[in-house]
Formats: structure tokens, sequence, C-alpha cells
């Protein structure tokens, strides 16, 4: 079974500085039909203006997933971290009994395109904590390639929930299957070009949730790039 949540259909705003599409309900937008699915409870596309970016803010209890689409993302926080997070990189911040963090986009002339994803955890109280890794777009050409599970496997950041996420880079025609095993779901949001899944088209922006399926393919009708949720 699958539900196709359509791009256009999202909600969010343009903000000049920040312009956003929400997947799952946030902040002011709100739909008792969207308010995450199974773990996964925030897939944020934003569009952050030069030199633009989020003041210092507070999370907790909450794993959070940034992943760049295009441009770069400077990230600071209470930890002492100071990194900037790159296209293709996994970068997982565990926000735990609370965490102060701020984003910014350090060029004065390119936009940063990037996905913000929240994942409830298994449990509240975790220790704060930050990881980020590169996964270089060889590893995710043509193949779906882990960047983020529950026990860091194959070199993934390590995240405090049943959850894995992939990445995979197809080119037109090009296909990737992946089984789901008893009582799994699955996410799977298109972040650039366009796909059918299990014969299904969706678009840039598109997201599917996937239910009682033993196997998806995912098939690219033109450039695409694709993240894919396997849940508990």
């Amino acid at each position: 079974m699958m539900t196709i949540r359509p791009s256009n259909e999202r909600g969010g705003g343009d903000y000049g500085w920040l312009k956003t599409r929400h997947t799952f309900s946030f902040n002011d937008y709100s739909d008792p039909k969207w308010m995450g699915f199974r773990s996964l409870r925030v897939i944020n596309e934003d569009w952050v203006a030069p030199s633009g970016g989020f003041p210092t803010h507070p999370h907790r209890d909450m794993e959070i997933i940034t992943y760049v689409l295009s441009g770069k993302l400077e990230h600071k926080d209470s930890l002492g971290t100071g990194s900037v997070i790159l296209p293709g990189d996994g970068q997982r911040m565990t926000a735990g009994r609370g965490i102060r963090h701020s984003e910014a986009n350090p060029s004065p002339t390119e936009s940063v395109h990037l996905l913000q994803i929240w994942i409830l955890p298994d449990k509240q109280g975790h220790e704060p904590g930050y990881e980020q890794k590169n996964f270089p777009e060889v590893e995710k050409r043509g193949k779906l390639r882990l960047i983020a599970s529950s026990d860091g496997a194959e070199g993934s950041v390590k995240i405090n929930q049943d959850a894995k996420l992939f990445v995979t880079l197809l080119a037109p025609g090009e296909e990737v299957t992946q089984s789901l095993g008893a009582k799994r779901h699955a996410w799977l949001q298109v972040a650039k070009g366009e796909v059918e899944l299990n014969g299904q088209k969706l678009h840039q922006g598109d997201g599917a949730a996937i239910s009682e399926e033993k196997k998806l393919t995912i098939k690219a009708t033109e450039d695409a790039e694709v993240l894919l949720f396997d849940l508990a």
C-alpha cells in the first residue's frame, strides 16, 4: 500500500530569506492527515537566501538530520561544534536533554537548498551529540547508500531510533530495488528529478508512505536524487 504526498499540497511559505515547504505539520502549518509517518516527524525542504540563516534556537528529544542538496550550510551549537555541511554529507544532531544551535548560509551570492529531517528518538533524555560524515557521490550512484542507522552500520551516522536512511543518485532509466522486512514501513522522498516507485510516478518534492509492500523498485525517468527511510 502506498499513499502519495504530492509536492504541491505541502505547507510552508516564502519569507524572503527563507522559502520552505513542509511535508508534515510544522509551526503554523497544521494538517491532521499529515502529522508525520511512524517515527518520521519532519521533512522540510528549505531554500535559504545568501547570507540568511536560522538564529540560535533550542531543541530537545529529537534526532535531526540535515541533508544539503546544493550550496553550503554553516552549523554551530552549544556543544562547541562548528562545521560546514556540504552536498552529500550526512549530518546528525541528537537534541536529547537539550541543545541550542544555529544554521546559516555563509555565501553572499549563492542560496543553499536542503532537507531538514526530524526523527522521534527511541526514548527521551539522550545525551546531546553531533556527527557528520561525507558520503561520496560514487557510493550513491546507481545504488542505495546507507547514511543513517541505529547502529552506525556501513559507516553511517548513528541515530537513536530503529530507522535507516538510504540515499541514491539515478540516471534516466536506472533503477534500484529494496526489500522491506515483515512489519516494516518506508517513506520515499524525491529530492531531485522524477522517478517511478513500483510503477507510480513521483516528481521532485513528492513523498510516499509505504506499508505492506515486500519489495520497492525505484526507477528514474530523469536524473534523480532520492531518500528512502526504512522504519519500524
